[in-house]
Formats: structure tokens, C-alpha cells, sequence
């Protein structure tokens, strides 16, 4: 028997969703604050704003969006699938899904399809395993309160004319593991708000889930598949922070009679310890096919340095790296600060940057 899903802004962490999502394995009705045996509840981010240091809201109205169902073990949740994202926090739902190889830096695996081994950061072979990633719609109520994303996320793309540094985004679109996702159903026939739900999604209540592809959404999907594949993803673990790296490429552009590639890479950064460090520097290595070598030190990343906590022990960014080479490898340290003033240097897997064979002139727009 599956309860009522109560939900509050994204301060939420994924130790909090545990607790849920435990109790929902077990039958054991999640509801709204006020009914008997309820768990900890979440408020509505579009009713509370403020919570106390213990994560609980504070005297404020809580909204119930839908009813959880038990999460998949085995096998992919289907286009049109609602569900809550487990360290975010933030109402979405599923468009498709993506096959990456997963390239995990802590973990041996047994049956390994792909190696990788770049230049310059060690000598440690990595096998690779397949793993589900799903593209996603972000609720557009809930990107205000996504405090441990560095901006709500969006899929960059090169613009298509003359300046070749120009980009553009479509907002709220997100790519997102397995396991990240805490299915639940609804009633509403448009329960996510986005202005590309009612494009890419028909409500049609025979089916489960009832939100079914538009043609709109198969035709994007194919026509810009080049430059939303996610391919491969890179994970490694040093003192309980775990850094994950996902690289998407974004295509070519001439400059002043060369070619100028580019790349865009997500980083989600975890402490799975119950320490508090905090972001202080970040140190990159960029080795170009070209034969160039850079070093980029600076604070914190894209102008922040946030504190990893028990309550809030994930922070994600995205950010951008050029090379006038087709391909290339990226690694480096981000160095932490722990409360008594220590430091010490976390591992940035290291990853490559691949450009695409077969590559077309990306998109200058959305395009259906």
C-alpha cells in the first residue's frame, strides 16, 4: 500500500528520502503532516520558505502532490513517469532514457565492455559498466528553492552564427541516475509545471504512467540526439567526498581560421560522511590532442564554495571547456576545508573529451 507524498523545498537530503523511501518498502502509508503516524513531514515549496536546522518546516501548510510507488530495482521507468529527485528534492518527469557507461573509480567490475586509462593521472585502468540516466523536465516551481544546485539546470547548446563563444539553453532540463528517482503517480492532468510538458506530453489515462510522447517529443529527441547523449560518466571517492563527472560535447565552431571544439561537463559533488567540509579551491589539468597542457587554479567553482553537510551533502554545477583540438582529457583536486581548518584534496576523475565523428552543424534553436 503505497501513502500520500507530502514535499518541501529542496533543502532535502538524500539520508531524509531514505527514511521515506524505507518506509515505503514497507507499506507503510507516507502522508501530510496532521495524520495519525505520519513520518517526518515536507512542506510545499510554494507554501514555506524558511526550515529548522533538523529539516522540519516550521508552522507551515504542507502540500500533498501525489502517491509514492515502490521504486524500480530492475528495469527503466517509462516516458511520462513523475517523481521526486532523492537529493534534490525537486518535482520532475521522465522523457527518455539514456544507456551511459558509468566509469566508477571505487568499484571493480567484474564483466568490463570498455577501458579507460587517459594520459596523466596515473596508471589505474577503469572498467566500465552500463548504467540508466534518464533526461528529465524540472517542475518550474521548484527551481527557486534548489539551494544546492549552483543554478537550476539547463542543456547548453552552441549558437548558430558568427561568435563562436555564443551559447543558448533550454531551462530545466536535466539528466538524472536510476537511483535518483522516487516514482510517484498523480491525478493532475498536468502535474509538472514547464512549458515543454504539454509539447512533449498527452495525458491519456488508459495508460501507466498516463503521459505518453507526443511526436513533437520523438522528433526533438531524434534531431537533436548528437548533442543531448549522455555517454559516459566518471565517479571517484576520496575521504568520503565522491566526485562525478558527466561530459556532453557541443560541436565546432571557426575562429580566426582554426576550430575551436567545445564541451560542456556536469560536476555533482557528495560527502557521504557526516562531517561538514567546505569547497575552497578547485585545480584542473587540460591536456588538448594538440599537444598543449593548461593549469587552471581559482576559488570555490563558478563563484561559489559550498559547504557540504548531513542536511544538505550534495552540490552540482555545470560548466564549460574549450580545446582547438578534437579531442582531449581533463582531471584535477578540488581541496576541501574541514571546521577545526584543515584541508586536504579530493580526486577529479579524470575524463575524456571526445568530439563526434559524424558530426552535424548543432542546433540553432529548438527543434521539432
Amino acid at each position: 500500500m503505497a501513502g500520500c507524498v507530502a514535499r518541501r523545498a529542496l533543502a532535502v537530503g538524500s539520508r531524509w528520502w531514505s527514511r521515506s523511501l524505507a518506509t515505503a518498502r514497507g507499506s507503510r502509508p507516507l502522508c501530510a503532516v496532521g495524520e495519525a503516524g505520519a513520518l517526518p513531514p515536507v512542506a510545499s515549496a510554494t507554501t514555506r520558505r524558511h526550515l529548522s536546522s533538523r529539516n522540519r518546516a516550521e508552522g507551515k501548510v504542507l502540500e500533498t502532490v501525489g502517491v509514492f510507488e515502490v521504486p524500480k530495482q530492475n528495469g527503466k521507468y517509462e516516458t511520462g513517469q513523475l517523481f521526486l529527485h532523492s537529493v534534490f528534492g525537486y518535482r520532475g518527469v521522465v522523457l527518455f532514457p539514456w544507456q551511459a557507461r558509468l566509469y566508477d573509480r571505487d568499484v571493480a567490475s567484474a564483466a568490463p565492455e570498455k577501458t579507460e586509462n587517459p594520459a596523466g593521472h596515473g596508471s589505474k585502468e577503469v572498467k566500465g559498466k552500463t548504467h540508466t540516466y534518464y533526461q528529465v523536465l524540472i517542475d518550474a516551481r521548484d527551481c527557486p528553492h534548489i539551494s544546492q544546485r549552483s543554478q537550476t539546470e539547463a542543456v547548453t547548446f552552441l549558437a548558430n552564427h558568427d561568435d563562436s563563444r555564443a551559447l543558448y539553453a533550454i531551462p530545466g532540463l536535466d539528466y538524472v541516475s536510476h537511483e535518483d528517482i522516487l516514482p510517484y503517480t498523480s491525478t493532475d492532468q498536468v502535474p509538472i509545471q514547464h512549458e515543454l510538458f504539454e509539447r512533449f506530453l498527452l495525458y491519456d489515462q488508459t495508460k501507466a504512467p498516463p503521459f505518453v510522447a507526443r511526436e513533437t517529443l520523438r522528433a526533438w529527441q531524434e534531431k537533436n540526439h548528437p548533442w543531448l547523449e549522455l555517454s559516459d560518466v566518471h565517479r571517484e571517492t576520496t575521504e568520503n567526498i565522491r566526485v562525478t563527472v558527466i561530459p556532453f560535447y557541443m560541436g565546432m565552431r571557426e575562429a580566426q581560421n582554426s576550430h575551436v571544439y567545445w564541451w560542456r561537463y556536469c560536476i555533482r559533488l557528495e560527502n557521504l560522511d557526516s562531517d561538514v567540509v567546505q569547497l575552497r579551491e578547485r585545480h584542473w589539468r587540460i591536456f588538448s590532442l594538440s599537444g598543449t597542457l593548461e593549469t587552471v587554479r581559482g576559488r570555490g567553482v563558478v563563484g561559489r564554495e559550498p559547504v557540504l553537510s548531513k542536511e544538505q551533502p550534495a552540490f552540482q554545477y555545470s560548466s564549460h571547456v574549450s580545446l582547438q583540438a578534437s579531442s582531449g582529457h581533463m582531471w584535477g583536486t578540488f581541496r576541501f576545508e574541514r571546521p577545526d581548518g584543515s584541508h586536504f584534496d579530493v580526486r577529479i576523475p579524470p575524463f575524456s573529451l571526445e568530439s563526434n565523428k559524424d558530426e552535424k552543424t548543432p542546433p540553432s534553436g529548438l527543434h521539432w
